[in-house]
Order: structure tokens, then C-alpha cells, then sequence
């Protein structure tokens, strides 16, 4: 089998399909190290299903050097949906702040599509009986009409800081809740105890609302609220 793999692997004409999470990281792990350009278009951030599987690769990027400062440019298309909960928010706010470029665009994308250095295309399927399919491209005609297809979404889609601007967070009951403490200036042990919090657990998720709502303080985060009418 490794034989064969390896024999695919050198033949640019040749694709395989690969089933489920394991045997993506397992057996084309080391072609998500990208040198250049790392490109990946989904409709949100819950594209893959087995926990862990994305941290081991990029565990294994960054052993290899593959990422951190001098790494790819990278680039994350995702559709509005993206942005439906406070958790995949803050999460798509991270992502950008660490260096890839992210855009937010209408037009309906796929379950996920990822093109590394412009040689392999990477093309996940819809679950079928909880398993997914991830066809692994080699082929330069069909990767050049995958990157020509996902640099026009991207040229037609807006840039998350403009996108998100004027745009109120999709925040939980508890954030709100959360916010209009901040306002009345409660102390944070009390707010803690009021909302049945940690004094930690209720720190940390003032420090997420900021993030959020693009603020470097407590203050900012307050006008910032009311301007987006967050506070009633």
C-alpha cells in the first residue's frame, strides 16, 4: 500500500480518495506544508469532524518549519455563516489576527477546499455515514481551475474588519448580561458571583466580548456596545 501511495504521490495525473480524518492526516498530512501560498475556502469552521486531526497537522507543519514567521501567505474564505455564533466569531477574529488574510463572501461555498503552494488541491465531500471523503488533486489543469475559481470568489468578497464593521456580534444571553454589568460598573468579584461565575472563568470571557466587539478596554467595549445597540 505505502508502495503504491508513493508511486501515486509521484504521478501529478494521478488522485486518490481518501476516507475520513485519520487516514487524511495519516497518509497526505505532509502535503499540507506549504511553502508559498496556503488557500482554503468553506462555508464555516466546522468542516472537520474528528477532534484533534487539524492540530496534528499543523503540529506537524510547525515541526517542519511550514508555518510561524517567513511561512505561507495564507488566505481563508468563508460565507457569512462563519460569523453565525459568538464562538466561531472569535475564532475567525483570532485566525486573522495571527497573519492569515480572511474574507467573507455570499456566494455559496463548498464543504471545504484547500489549494497548498498552488500543486494540490485538497476537496472535502458532505458526510456520508458520519464518514467524509477527501479527494486529493494532482492533476495541474484541475488545480488551476480550483485556484482561478477561489481567486474570483475572493476578488467579490468583502475583508472581515469591513465586513464585521457596523455589524453587531452575534453575542449569547450571558454576554449581554456580562455587558450590562460592565456598564453599571460592578466590581468583578460581585459581577462573578451574580452570574455564578469563577472570578477567572468571568475574566476570561470579558476578555473574549473585547475581542469581539474590537476593543482594547473595558470602556471601548461599553461605546462600542451601544453603538451597535447591543445594550437595549
Amino acid at each position: 500500500m505505502l508502495a503504491h501511495w508513493t508511486a501515486m504521490g509521484a504521478d501529478l495525473d494521478r488522485n486518490v480518495v481518501l476516507r475520513g480524518e485519520a487516514e487524511l492526516a495519516e497518509r497526505a498530512g505532509h502535503l499540507f506544508d506549504a511553502r508559498e501560498e496556503f488557500v482554503c475556502a468553506a462555508r464555516d469552521l466546522r468542516t472537520w469532524a474528528l477532534p484533534g486531526v487539524r492540530e496534528e497537522i499543523i503540529a506537524r507543519r510547525l515541526r517542519r518549519g511550514g508555518a510561524g514567521a517567513g511561512g505561507p501567505a495564507a488566505f481563508k474564505l468563508h460565507n457569512p455563516v462563519a460569523l453565525a455564533d459568538e464562538d466561531s466569531e472569535r475564532r475567525l477574529v483570532e485566525i486573522a489576527r495571527h497573519g492569515p488574510r480572511v474574507r467573507i463572501c455570499a456566494t455559496p461555498l463548498p464543504h471545504e477546499t484547500i489549494v497548498i503552494d498552488r500543486r494540490v488541491a485538497i476537496l472535502a465531500g458532505p458526510p456520508r455515514a458520519g464518514v467524509r471523503e477527501y479527494t486529493v488533486v494532482r492533476s495541474p489543469g484541475v488545480v488551476k481551475g480550483v485556484i482561478s475559481l477561489f481567486w474570483a470568489t475572493w476578488e467579490t468578497a468583502a475583508d472581515l474588519a469591513d465586513y464585521r464593521r457596523g455589524r453587531p456580534p452575534a453575542l449569547t444571553e450571558e454576554s449581554r448580561r456580562i455587558l450590562l454589568l460592565l456598564g453599571g460598573g460592578l466590581k468583578d468579584e460581585a459581577a462573578a458571583r451574580r452570574l455564578g461565575l469563577s472570578l477567572r472563568t468571568y475574566r476570561r470571557r470579558v476578555a473574549e466580548i473585547l475581542t469581539l466587539l474590537d476593543a482594547e478596554s473595558r470602556f471601548q467595549a461599553g461605546l462600542r456596545a451601544h453603538e451597535l445597540g447591543l445594550l437595549g
